[in-house]
């Protein structure tokens, strides 16, 4: 009996044996865990460099296209210019009363811009402007917006859809210009207009655009996510060419156009376009030519 009760084990020891089974069953899921951790780890570090590399090939494949678009900015810019000079000079077109009232407009315009006058309600008007242009691209790319929220400070739109025209289109549509246009064609629809409404429609584009444009080159600087969106290099090329677009635009569908029409102008892009694109070509080819001599040399 003394001996059975020599082996018998005391309520202590088996307190301390539990308690050691325990420690080493939780040693075990630590393991576990720390093992599971590390996997975690190294399986958000593989997605991480993932990112990093599509993030990476699609700034390139930005930088790729605004580069694309800087030979045809150059082309429709020079375009442009040499027609409008051609026509102010030639043709007398800064004489007559649609340029003066539409400089006029755009005159008037940036001098209210600079006086700093209610300041805050044609900021609240271009925001406004901004997140509806916003809003009909995504509709015209059958999209779905939810939400419009519009202030002085700042405004954004909900929707279920976005692409590089749908970002970056209050930055080239003038909003205002577009609805001044429409209202004024339903007025000639409906209404007998005398002919001094036409000098006031051009006053009226000149204050409008150059709203657009001076709010424009104000907002643009101040980090707007809207470029960061698809790059600030290429939201900007694809800017100056959509402005430089709907200025060329403008000045097809005036009377006394300088530019005359659509087509001619597309004409004389055309053959602009050649003339640089063969001296380029020649340009390229000088310096392949002389790069492979000097390596032979």
């Amino acid at each position: 009996m003394s001996n059975q009760r020599r082996e018998r084990i005391s309520f202590a020891e088996v307190l301390s044996l539990a308690n050691r089974r325990a420690h080493e069953q939780a040693n075990r899921r630590s393991g576990k865990r720390e093992m599971r951790s590390v996997q975690a780890a190294i399986a958000a570090t593989v997605e991480h460099e993932d990112a990093d590399s599509v993030e990476w090939t699609r700034r390139m494949m930005r930088w790729l296209v605004g580069l694309v678009l800087l030979p045809l900015c150059w082309v429709t810019s020079w375009t442009f210019l040499s027609r409008f000079s051609h026509a102010a000079v030639e043709q007398g077109f800064w004489q007559t009363a649609e340029f003066w009232y539409f400089a006029l407009g755009a005159l008037s315009m940036i001098g209210w811009f600079w006086s700093g006058l209610l300041q805050s309600f044609f900021l609240y008007l271009y925001v406004f402007g901004h997140e509806l242009t916003h809003a009909a691209f995504v509709v015209l790319f059958r999209g779905k917006v939810s939400n419009i929220h519009v202030s002085s400070e700042g405004g954004y739109i909900t929707t279920n859809k976005t692409n590089l025209l749908i970002a970056l289109s209050p930055y080239f549509v003038p909003f205002w210009s577009v609805v001044g246009a429409v209202i004024y064609a339903v007025l000639r629809l409906t209404v007998d207009l005398k002919p001094g409404w036409d000098l006031a429609f051009y006053a009226m584009m000149g204050m409008t655009w150059t709203f657009h444009m001076v709010w424009t080159l104000w907002m643009i600087p101040r980090d707007q996510p809207d470029l960061r969106e698809n790059g600030t290099f290429l939201s900007l090329v694809v800017i100056y060419l959509g402005n430089l677009l709907v200025l060329v635009g403008l000045f097809c569908v005036a009377a006394e156009s300088p530019l005359q029409d659509t087509r001619a102008f597309a004409l004389e892009w055309l053959r602009h376009a050649a003339t640089w694109g063969d001296a380029l070509w020649r340009w390229v080819y000088g310096m392949i030519t002389e790069m492979l001599v000097a390596g032979k040399w």
